[in-house]
């Protein structure tokens, strides 16, 4: 024993050092990648390309703390990881700036949706009329990336490169005989009418139900002939033709038809595109062509906003939980509070705030729900809804004065469900444990996942959630002018594109967020001002050991190495943690 105990303390003393060896090293390769990456100095030199590399998920905002760094096995690499903000700004300074000469873009997977690219796109066709040169170049064009690149001058590829235009499609993953396998049984609770709220279908069926595939029809419809109407404008290529070519894939597999039919300029090698940047800035051959990334341009562009009154943009990105939040997820307290910093800030003069969630917790929408109507109450404040600002996140958005949102944006999904799951079967007949009770009322044991809920509990779970819905279209018909009836009309769950939702009066205008900021000025007379952005965000040391950020950095790496398959894996993640009544999107788009 005493022989035991010698070998177990030597061997935990051993592993311990090592792992203090190794955190060690990483903080040595951390800090010299910050030092390295801080201590290179940029600068913008006459005939400089600003060069933008899109290929990575795109986020709301630069994260300013962790400079991009990721660690790749053996030590800190600094990558891009601009944010949407920085994006959009570094375009409006280049246009201006007399040493930006023209951008070039190397795409191949644009990793955002195309409520984003519209943004992206649309402000590049503002660079384009400063007379400055846009190309792009991949070796394989991603329909996201494609999307983004036809509204360059030129668009080239390599010759031996893919062009992949297939059209979209929603493929949800159902877990009906997964649970029944597993002896689970998922209690499901929505309104009686709230049949487009689909994110509850994978638990009791096995493929969509009739009103989830209308909903999915239409929604990909609308979408894809808005990205189809801006392919044929940019490329003079008729929406039939681009139909045509996504039917058969022969893109896909014939590069030459791609330039036959003028869906790209040139196929050629990616030194003969550094050879023509040469020409475009005059360049000598014998001398390296000025490029500056989009993550270094950010730092050193000219001042876009300046002056003592300010305007607030608050960013509200991921999931609605209860509690505290992250830079992957919008969590009541977190942003409550941002919401309130705003609101008490004598010098922010006006809202902006950026929605891109598909819902989540309906206690926690309303909780910042609240915050956003007393704030209005006191400041103009504008929502701006990206990729999609639906369900929990259409709930937040409500109570503001003015809604932007893109013609592909998600929102809507007007409606609320409630689950529970019975591992009685599972942990009895699979696992072989058994649960007895002792309880001082009739009901002690309600929430318990072991037992089925009692036709009683049932019932009071039904009228709670009926009640929420009944809430929730009250707050839109109150806060929208719209009849109750009609919102009911057009809620019961339904996601809409920003195309419909424009028309039923979800929205107010189409535009981005920078539009969202023009009209939030305009409407607090502001000719000169500054942004402050909200939540601030952590320190990167503080924030670098706490349990969220590491979670988020792990899904990150999740997303790069899994690729489309992800999304699967995060559906089960997300229905994993559902508690409560939810107001949560009930669709996935595959593109």
């Amino acid at each position: 024993m005493k022989s035991f105990f010698k070998t177990f303390f030597a061997s935990f003393l051993a592993s311990a050092v090592l792992l203090l060896i190794i955190v060690l090293l990483l903080i040595s390769s951390l800090v010299s990648s910050i030092v390295s990456s801080t201590d290179t100095k940029v600068d913008v030199k006459p005939q400089t390309v600003l060069y933008m590399n899109l290929n990575y998920e795109i986020p709301d905002r630069t994260n300013n703390n962790n400079l991009g760094l990721v660690f790749n096995g053996s030590s800190f690499t600094e990558v891009d990881m601009t944010g949407m903000n920085d994006i959009l700004n570094n375009i409006e300074a280049a246009k201006n700036d007399p040493n930006i000469s023209g951008i070039f873009m190397e795409l191949s997977q644009v990793g955002t949706s195309n409520a984003n690219i519209e943004e992206i796109r649309n402000k590049l066709i503002e660079f384009k009329e400063s007379g400055k040169f846009l190309i792009s170049y991949a070796e394989a064009y991603s329909q996201n990336a494609y999307y983004l690149a036809t509204v360059s001058d030129k668009i080239y590829m390599l010759p031996d490169g893919v062009l992949d235009i297939h059209g979209m499609a929603s493929q949800p993953m159902f877990y009906k005989h997964l649970l029944e396998k597993l002896d689970i049984e998922m209690q499901i609770i929505r309104p009686a009418n709230n049949k487009f709220k689909s994110a509850v279908e994978p638990y009791f069926l096995d493929k969509m139900s009739e009103a989830n595939r209308e909903q999915n029809s239409v929604l990909l419809n609308s979408m894809w002939g808005k990205i189809c109407d801006d392919i044929s404008k940019s490329r003079n290529i008729s929406v039939e033709k681009i139909n045509q070519f996504a039917d058969d894939l022969t893109l896909l597999f014939d590069t030459q038809s791609a330039v036959d039919n003028n869906f790209i300029d040139g196929l050629i090698y990616r030194d003969e595109v550094i050879a023509m940047l040469h020409q475009l800035t005059n360049t000598a051959e014998n001398k390296k062509v000025n490029i500056i990334k989009n993550s270094q341009y950010a730092k050193v562009r000219p001042e876009l906003f300046t002056g003592e009154d300010r305007i607030a943009i608050v960013y509200a990105s991921g999931q609605i939980i209860d509690g505290e939040g992250d830079e992957s997820t919008i969590g009541s307290v977190t942003l409550s509070e941002a919401i309130r910093q705003a609101r008490t800030d004598k010098k922010v003069k006006a809202i902006v705030m950026r929605v891109n969630s598909p819902g989540g917790s309906a206690v926690a929408s309303e909780v910042i729900r609240r915050e956003v109507e007393l704030a209005a109450k006191e400041k103009p404040f504008i929502v701006s809804m990206g990729s999609y600002a639906a369900s929990g996140g259409y709930w937040i958005s409500s109570s503001s004065d003015y809604i932007f949102a893109d013609p592909t944006t998600l929102t809507g999904s007007i409606g609320v469900f409630g689950t529970m799951p019975n591992l009685e079967g599972f942990m009895t007949d699979k696992v072989g444990l058994s649960f007895d009770v002792v309880k001082t009322n009739e009901n002690s044991d309600f929430g318990t996942l072991v037992k089925p809920m009692t036709p009683y509990q049932l019932t009071m779970m039904q009228k709670h959630v009926t009640d929420t819905y009944d809430d929730f279209i009250t707050l839109v018909s109150t806060e929208r002018n719209l009849s109750k009836t009609f919102v009911d009309s057009i809620g019961q769950g339904r996601v809409w594109s920003g195309i419909d939702a424009i028309e039923i009066g979800l929205i107010d205008e189409f535009g981005g967020v920078e539009k969202a900021i023009a009209y939030a000025a305009e409407k607090a007379n502001l000719e000169s001002y500054s942004i402050k952005e909200y939540p601030a965000q952590e320190d990167m040391f503080e924030s670098l050991f706490k349990t969220k950020t590491q979670e988020y950095y792990a899904k990150l790496l999740m997303k790069k190495n899994l690729g489309s398959t992800y999304q699967y894996l995060e559906a089960i993640e997300t229905i994993s943690k559902l508690e409560g009544v939810q107001a949560l999107m009930p669709l996935t788009i595959v593109e």
